[in-house]
């Protein structure tokens, strides 16, 4: 049998000349088109998007809960599979012999930051406290809420949303470009990680959608890093003391301070983008881990030490052995209205789990694109154990440091339910005023955790802005066309903005769910183009056909 070579070569039309010299129009005004009319529907027809767009994802949460959470699954399985594949682990991101970029900090630094950074401010505090207080043993009546005989469920459910799954999706997406961009050359765009499933008929409209859908979800995922980070971020701003205009009558952020938040985040976002992934990124990105390790080891220190050393130990016990039953594990409403425990599990499980699930893949071709730019020269199996299990055991010592600190101070009366009733984005704002006794000394760590914060939004935001423009730009990674930077700088802005104003969180939610969906069976492709490229490479290799290309000089 014949075997032939690997497809190098996947041309891409791009403008010649004009505003969109170096770009794909049929990528970019598309992209353009869709984001800048879901800004303007959710701005002018609020009665009318709000509706819409709840009742879309009702449907989706509905009828493809048992999707997102096998899919996921999936992604798992593929990742540590092709980690313990002794011919797919040891396969290098590049070319033979070529090393990586970065430093092992500045790459995790800037994974990291990229990758869960915002979240992990709002949630390592606020989903455990959740979780302590209801989950579905709780649901089904095997412990109580809110005692200590629950903390140890608290952590298992939030390492499964925080875990291997979620940087799962980061991993499949990352490889599949790194793979396909650095070992055969091909443009560093999603439609490059399926050559192996459709060939050269990525070229043209297939080629397009697939890019337009990988953008689209980019720019609604990050929407909602953000939107969580902006409420945090008024809290932080109220909290260090710029005033009472910042929070309205609820205790939560004003429409003042939402476009104020918007408008800073993003400006500074926009200047760290103009100077590329080398400079502004890496620079930021070294700080907010600095700043990271510092916040984790005060709260390892002066919070709840043992607490957090015991729930750690028996939360990643309690994850591993529940794992593989949690990973398959769907479960349904009878189709009644009732307030049973089949319905109230349903809910749950499409309020927590399959909501994060539809978060991680909306996120993945961001964080993904981004992993591949920064791990040229690491192998598949570094890049696995660097992109998905790292990063997850650094998951679990937050949560249960910082977390275990605001359940402990719940548990022992001295927060008294102020925690538990205090806004997500506040909680660990708020928690600081029990932990420290000096308020100078409160307010000292309050702007350390506001610059923190501050730090990972314009990692996030100006990462993602970068990302979307080499998707445009048919993967082009080069710094170019500033105006487009500028606009996917403004637009990121504006769907953040106009879904806040008119529905809060929960509009950005809605929008995320669905924009995810199309790109979860992107990522399904994904994996099975990867597992059949690396079998196919094995048998190249074994007949002496080359199974890299060099990038062109041209």
């Amino acid at each position: 049998m014949t075997i032939k070579e690997a497809l190098t070569d996947l041309p891409i039309e791009t403008a010649d000349s004009g505003f969109y010299s170096g770009f794909t129009k049929k990528v970019a005004l598309p992209s353009k088109i869709i984001i800048s009319s879901l800004i303007i529907w959710a701005v002018v027809f609020p009665d009318q998007s709000g509706p819409i767009l709840n009742a879309i994802n009702s449907f989706i949460l509905a009828s493809f809960a048992s999707w997102y959470i096998w899919v996921v699954t999936f992604f798992i399985l593929v990742c540590v599979g092709l980690a313990i594949w002794p011919s797919a682990g040891k396969l290098n991101l590049g070319l033979p012999g070529q090393k990586p970029e970065f430093s092992n900090f500045s790459w995790f630094s800037m994974m990291f930051g990229a990758g869960i950074g915002v979240g992990m401010l709002t949630w390592s505090v606020a989903e455990p406290m959740y979780h302590f207080n209801n989950n579905p043993e709780v649901i089904q009546g095997l412990v109580e809420g809110g005692t200590a005989e629950n903390v140890r469920n608290a952590y298992k459910w939030s390492f499964l949303h925080w875990g291997l799954g979620a940087w799962a999706c980061y991993a499949i997406a990352g490889l599949a470009l790194a793979f396909f961009s650095y070992r055969r050359s091909l443009p560093l765009t999603m439609r490059s990680s399926l050559t192996p499933l459709f060939g050269k008929a990525l070229s043209g409209t297939l080629g397009h959608v697939v890019d337009i859908v990988a953008v689209v979800a980019t720019i609604l995922g990050v929407a909602q890093t953000l939107g969580f980070g902006v409420e945090q971020f008024v809290s932080g701003l109220h909290r260090i003391g710029f005033g009472d205009w910042l929070l309205n009558d609820a205790g939560t952020a004003s429409k003042p301070a939402i476009v104020f938040a918007i408008v800073a985040i993003m400006f500074a976002s926009t200047l760290s983008a103009l100077s590329g992934v080398g400079k502004g990124i890496k620079w930021l990105s070294n700080i907010n881990m600095v700043l990271s390790i510092f916040l984790l080891s005060f709260l390892v220190l002066f919070g709840a030490t043992w607490f957090g050393a015991t729930a750690l130990f028996w939360g990643i016990i309690d994850y591993t052995i529940a794992l593989p039953e949690l990973l398959f594990e769907v479960w349904r409403p009878d189709g009644t209205e009732a307030e049973n425990v089949n319905n109230k599990l349903a809910g749950w499980q499409g309020a927590w789990s399959v909501f994060y699930w539809a978060w991680w893949v909306a996120f993945a071709p961001f964080v993904g694109l981004f992993l591949a730019r920064i791990s040229k020269g690491r192998t598949v199996r570094e890049f696995v154990l660097g992109a998905m299990f790292v990063p997850s055991l650094m998951c679990f010592v937050w949560f249960t440091w910082a977390g275990g600190t605001a359940i402990e101070l719940e548990l022992s009366g001295v927060a008294q339910g102020a925690l538990k009733a205090a806004p997500d984005g506040d909680k660990i704002f708020a928690m600081m005023t029990y932990l420290i006794p000096s308020e100078a000394l409160v307010w000292v760590m309050s702007v350390i955790i506001f610059v923190l914060l501050m730090t990972y939004l314009v990692t996030t935001a100006d990462s993602a802005v970068l990302i979307v423009n080499t998707i445009n730009a048919a993967g082009d990674e080069g710094p170019k066309a500033k105006l487009h930077i500028i606009f996917w700088g403004v637009a990121l802005g504006g769907v953040v903005g106009a879904l806040l104003l008119v529905g809060g969180l929960r509009a950005i939610q809605t929008a995320m769910v669905i924009g995810a969906l199309p790109f979860s069976i992107v990522m399904a492709l994904q994996c099975v183009a990867l597992i059949k490229a690396i079998y196919r490479d094995g048998l190249r290799e074994k007949a002496g056909v080359s199974t890299v290309a060099a990038p062109s000089e041209a």
